[in-house]
């Protein structure tokens, strides 16, 4: 086995045992030598990958990230031609990617986000990005922030183990958020300012980045 494949399976090794780490036990039990205990590596291996506790959840956090982005791009590229709503649409849909997933990692990262508030700051700033962009396309923005609203209630109200709706009854409410044609007849277009504040949040948001 070569050093980078030997390194990013330590790597791999170390982010996984953080994230049993954090949902068994919270995150503020995890330390580089708990990771170093769970994962089997050494405390130098650890070490190697990450230097510290907030570079251990930074990592977390980006390659939980980074497994949506890719989710989303495909799917905006599937439906950018044929809905209306491309930007909400996959917005919704990954929600609801992220509602059927496995939610012990999303629930370690909730928790270590909680811990350690400057790691919202990156999704934060991605996500007015997204709602600039829903807000800019839709007929009816507010109606479109209601939806994605009703989305991540649904996520949110799962991952924390607060819903009294089943698997199904989960699926067919995210399915009635993606159709569009329940929605249509609600829609009050809106007005000239509401639509032109869009593209100036996500101006602002990349400002901010760059900065």
């Amino acid at each position: 086995m070569d050093n980078a494949t030997r390194s990013e399976r330590s790597r791999n090794a170390a982010l996984e045992a953080a994230i049993a780490i954090i949902a068994r036990d919270g995150p503020g039990r995890l330390t580089l030598d708990a990771i170093a205990r769970e994962s089997g590596l050494s405390k130098g291996g650890v070490m190697h990958q990450f230097r510290t506790k907030e570079a251990v959840l930074k990592a977390l956090l980006e390659r939980q990230m980074a497994h949506f982005e890719e989710f989303s791009a495909a799917y905006m590229a599937k439906v950018s031609k044929t809905s209306a709503n491309p930007n909400l649409a996959t917005q919704l849909a990954t929600v609801r990617e992220a509602a059927a997933s496995p939610n012990s990692a999303a629930l370690a990262l909730v928790a270590a986000m909680v811990e350690n508030p400057r790691l919202m700051a990156l999704p934060r700033e991605r996500e007015m990005e997204r709602m600039a962009a829903i807000r800019e396309e839709a007929t009816d923005p507010d109606l479109a922030m209601l939806r994605w609203a009703g989305a991540m209630g649904l996520l949110l109200s799962s991952l924390f183990g607060m819903s009294p709706l089943d698997k199904d009854e989960h699926q067919r409410l995210f399915a009635r958020l993606l159709d569009d044609t329940q929605w249509t007849g609600l829609e009050q277009p809106a007005t000239r300012a509401a639509k032109s504040a869009a593209p100036s949040a996500a101006k602002a948001a990349t400002r901010r980045k760059r900065a």
